[in-house]
């Protein structure tokens, strides 16, 4: 969340940025009146207890010399229901406070292109050419069923829409990508692997800004008191909620494999076919934990790190800067790497790298102890290393054949058994 001190400036620059987010500027204003009746409350309730502790101070004196104290008595009876009346008033008012705080999306870095929407991504760089294959590119959901190693119609019966059977080879091949992602990232990157728990509480989603405003999106259980994970970021950012860290420790950097699980609510009619938007698939997460002063070169260390896995998989991709509106609502600045999908003769999102800034520790709790002695916020970071399934589709699009198999490649190849090519039957 954004600092009170940062709401209370109210000047031009925090009003524009808002703005630029598409953020209603009128919350602001109610947030800016109702923090400014709450610290008046907080001054009646103060002075309510001065005059309190004076009466009861006068009962006391007048007592001592045989003296009546039922006037002070009295009044020290109607301050009592006064000061609870004004705690009822000071303890609403700052639970719809919170609650408006936690409405407020990060503010974007400086270097984030202004637009309302995707249009105004900036491309940083393409890496590799796209696949331009002698014969009519297929789509992934034609090949995948073609050679039996995706299931979308069996899936529709046991789950619905949206799910997918892995089956064979295709399975092999999902299981490969998550061992070697996962064997880059820990082996060579440095990051510590972590298996956490799929269920979460409430607490942890607030704390990386998925609730309260994406509740729609999850899929809740027990009536509200688990939620299923929508991606690795939560539970690896939140182990180290309502803690103080050394800066000396810092960075910390986890990866993880999990199923993400997301109801996708609002996306009907967008991705219908194949694994680009499912409710349920794998992914592989990175965290970072940081300093202040380190997070922007750790956003372009993290990014790096899932972009090497899309070199050595020699999938075509490109790396875009997401616009002020198309900018989730936790992250300062985000990267998308978009891979090249011959099959739909268009780049799709990959990855998201973010640096969400102080943005998920305020809401989390997450300090460090800094080297001059004070307690600062961390800055967290997160980015996809990588969608295990829409890597799948970069691999089945990139790699066909006319005949409809599929090269798998090389550095694959140690990871199923020393398979070359996917094909029918």
């Amino acid at each position: 969340m954004l600092s009170r001190d940062r709401l209370r400036s109210n000047d031009n620059q925090l009003r524009e940025r808002l703005k630029a987010r598409d953020f209603d500027l009128v919350q602001l204003d109610d947030w800016l009146q109702g923090d400014q009746l709450r610290r008046r409350l907080l001054v009646q309730v103060e002075e309510a207890k001065q005059r309190k502790n004076e009466a009861s101070k006068a009962i006391g004196l007048r007592k001592q010399q045989g003296q009546d104290a039922d006037d002070e008595i009295a009044q020290v009876g109607e301050l009592k229901q006064q000061i609870s009346k004004l705690e009822d008033q000071l303890a609403e008012l700052t639970d719809t406070l919170r609650e408006g705080e936690l409405s407020f999306p990060n503010l974007t870095h400086q270097s984030v292109p202004v637009g309302s929407d995707e249009s105004a991504n900036r491309v940083e760089r393409l890496v590799g050419e796209p696949t331009r294959l002698e014969f009519e590119a297929q789509a992934h959901w034609d090949l995948g069923t073609a050679l039996g190693i995706l299931d979308f119609e069996r899936a529709a019966k046991l789950a619905g829409a949206r799910f997918v059977v892995y089956l064979g080879a295709g399975a092999r091949l999902e299981r490969a990508l998550i061992q070697f992602m996962l064997d880059i990232q820990t082996q060579e990157h440095g990051y510590t692997e972590v298996i956490p728990p799929f269920m979460v509480n409430t607490e942890a989603l607030v704390g990386t800004g998925q609730l309260p405003k994406f509740g729609e999106d999850l899929f809740h259980i027990d009536g509200g008191r688990f939620h299923l994970v929508p991606t690795a970021e939560v539970p690896l950012t939140n182990l180290h909620a309502n803690e103080l860290l050394d800066e000396v420790d810092l960075p910390i950097r986890y990866t993880a494999y999990t199923p993400c699980f997301r109801a996708e609510a609002g996306s009907y009619g967008k991705d219908v076919r194949g694994l680009i938007r499912l409710h349920q698939f794998n992914k592989v997460e990175l965290v970072a934990i940081t300093d202040a002063e380190s997070s922007y070169t750790m956003l372009e260390t993290l990014t790096s790190h899932a972009e090497s896995i899309l070199q050595r998989l020699e999938l075509p991709y490109r790396v875009v800067t997401l616009s002020t509106g198309d900018t989730g609502f936790s992250a300062a600045k985000t990267y998308d790497l978009e891979v090249w999908l011959p099959g739909q003769n268009a780049y799709r999102e990959i990855s998201s790298c973010s640096n969400c800034e102080s943005f998920q520790a305020r809401r989390a709790g997450i300090r460090y102890r800094a080297a001059d002695g004070g307690n600062r916020y961390a800055h967290t970071l997160n980015g996809s290393g990588l969608a295990v399934g829409r890597t799948v589709v970069g691999i089945l699009e990139n790699y066909q054949q006319e005949d409809g198999s599929i090269t798998v490649p090389e550095v694959l190849r140690p990871y199923m058994g020393g398979m070359e090519r996917i094909s029918a039957g």
